[in-house]
């Protein structure tokens, strides 16, 4: 990968579908989360298509699936067909992986055997489709074993469209994706490096209090246009966590085309738009010296 040659690093992409068409959501909260988005173009793009996408547009992706089989009943994309289209598109994709937390520990074993041998770079939790608090004691196992292997933990935070329409929400709940539950993994694993995924509505100030006290704590600006950025959210970007705020669309359910085109209106400092966009991930993933 030819970080300097790349426009931007998205950190927040997902894997939809895997080779043999099978998609990590069922077909209804599918269909919700791309109404809810008011998605465009294609919404189950393959992996070689994302990695098309983004190599036309000059960027690299942090891709990933979502795990979460105990809670819906539905197999994720497999992690290692993630981590192989990462590698034959290594120009481009960077692999996260997801683990269900209740796979206990032969989820741990799978994390060690991820990074080990297919160079997964980190994980991807969702506690609301997931189904747990990211505080539970009975995920720490797996927490500890990231942490020893140098890997990042991306934790979805705030609402979530996902079950956003349907009855009940899909069953899906919301308190589990408080930021503030992350704030114990963060105090209990100091050296984990963590992402808290998207403006975490309602808790936008809970996030940016764990970001500024925990040093290992980031967030990525994903799953929202810009133009709707709370006030306090882009005054943090441009002060107190100018190196510690990250690109990430959520693409396919938002496109990094209509991401950017809103960002550029915002009043982000010159100095501070490009650590945003690609300097602040290439340095938290490792792609360039600290």
């Amino acid at each position: 990968m030819n970080v300097e040659n790349l426009v931007a690093i998205d950190v927040h992409t997902h894997a939809e579908v895997s080779s043999k068409g099978h998609a990590s959501l069922s077909d209804d909260l599918s269909e919700a989360s791309g109404a809810y988005f008011k998605t465009e173009g294609n919404r189950k793009p393959t992996l070689e298509e994302t990695a098309a996408y983004y190599r036309e547009r000059r960027m690299a992706a942090v891709i990933f699936t979502v795990d979460a089989e105990s809670a819906t009943g539905t197999e994720p994309v497999p992690n290692e067909e993630v981590a192989e289209a990462a590698a034959a598109n290594a120009d481009v994709l960077i692999p996260f992986a997801s683990i269900d937390p209740f796979r206990g520990r032969a989820g741990v074993k799978q994390a060690r055997r991820l990074v080990e041998e297919y160079g997964v770079k980190g994980f991807k939790f969702h506690p609301s489709v997931q189904g747990f608090f990211p505080n539970d004691r009975f995920a720490y196992e797996l927490y500890a074993i990231i942490e020893e292997l140098g890997a990042i933990a991306l934790f979805h935070t705030g609402q979530t469209g996902i079950g956003a329409g349907v009855p009940g929400g899909g069953g899906i709940r919301l308190k589990y994706s408080n930021p503030l539950h992350i704030d114990d993994v963060a105090a209990d694993f100091p050296h984990l490096q963590i992402i808290l995924a998207h403006p975490s509505f309602p808790w936008q100030d809970e996030a940016l209090a764990v970001a500024t006290h925990k040093p290992g704590v980031h967030i990525d600006l994903s799953g929202w246009s810009p133009k709707y950025f709370p006030p306090q959210l882009v005054q943090y970007a441009n002060t107190l966590l100018k190196d510690k705020v990250l690109f990430g669309s959520d693409f396919p359910l938002l496109t990094p085309d209509r991401w950017l085109a809103d960002f550029e209106k915002l009043p982000i400092k010159d100095e501070v738009r490009p650590k945003i966009l690609k300097a602040n991930a290439a340095r938290l993933l490792g792609l360039t010296k600290p």
